[in-house]
């Protein structure tokens, strides 16, 4: 998402918690996407006066990586969890067609984030943890906490608040693939020893779709009205997002029109 020039020279992720594919560095939120700075150097200058926090932590470094579900504050940083300051607060996400955004969001809602278990181990000491998608280690975790699961962790504290299972009837979000940034219903999950387990999903508009049930990640509890309405109860606050994916079609209906075939014209003749 750089202009012509700008992605030949793009900045390079530093390494952090989230894959070099797989981020957004805080230059490019700075000066990309918020325009809150024209150049780089103006980017290191507001980096270096501590005004950038991301998961509550302050960011010296132009080029950190943020990725999915992070929270990104900009201003003081001792007034980073204290709703009444007047700071920016985003989080990270996906839009419908898998590109990042950044979402605004409230400030009671700034101190929590979602994190997927990727790993259950035992420490060599016999402590149990679980290891996060961004990384982190949390330490004596919930026993029912497992692989796949989904849990809200506390950025204020640094604790686990609550966990949900990835089960059917759960409202998710895909995060790779080509379905990456839709939002559904998983409505079936099919075994595939020796290979990859895949996720049957449902939207709002009752189109369904197939990813790998490992790109799927659970945002919410998702209910169907007697109308065989969906409707979704999100973890967290995820703005504007609906996840819904237009065809082809509705793209070219919203960008030129309503659009006529060509054997609907012949008939009116």
């Amino acid at each position: 998402m750089l202009d012509k020039m700008g992605g030949a020279w793009a900045p390079r992720p530093s390494t952090g918690p989230h894959k070099l594919r797989e981020c957004l560095p805080v230059i490019l939120i700075l000066r990309n996407r918020l325009k809150y700075a024209l150049n780089r150097r103006e980017v290191t200058l507001i980096c270096m006066e501590k005004l950038v926090q991301v998961d509550g932590k302050i960011r010296t470094d132009p080029c950190f990586p943020t990725g999915f579900m992070d929270v990104v504050t900009l201003g003081d940083a001792s007034k980073c969890f204290d709703e009444n300051a007047s700071i920016d607060r985003f989080r990270v996400l996906y839009d419908c067609k898998g590109r990042y955004k950044l979402i605004p969001i409230k400030p009671s809602d700034a101190k929590f984030k979602l994190l997927k278990v990727r790993k259950r181990m035992t420490t060599t000491k016999r402590v149990p943890c679980i290891v996060t998608h961004d990384g982190r280690t949390i330490r004596y975790p919930d026993p029912l906490i497992k692989v796949s699961d989904t849990v809200k962790y506390n950025l204020k504290t640094g604790k686990i608040s609550s966990f949900a299972k990835l089960e059917v009837g759960s409202a998710c979000i895909v995060t790779k693939g080509r379905n990456c940034g839709r939002i559904g219903t998983l409505i079936q999950k099919e075994r595939h020893p020796g290979s990859f387990d895949i996720a049957k999903i449902k939207d709002k508009t009752g189109a369904t779709f197939c990813t790998r049930l490992e790109n799927c990640f659970r945002v919410g509890s998702s209910s169907t009205n007697a109308d065989g309405k969906i409707t979704f109860k999100y973890m967290i606050d995820m703005g504007y997002l609906n996840g819904v994916k237009a065809t082809i079609i509705q793209e070219a209906e919203k960008k030129f029109g309503k659009f006529v075939k060509p054997e609907v014209l012949k008939a009116s003749e």
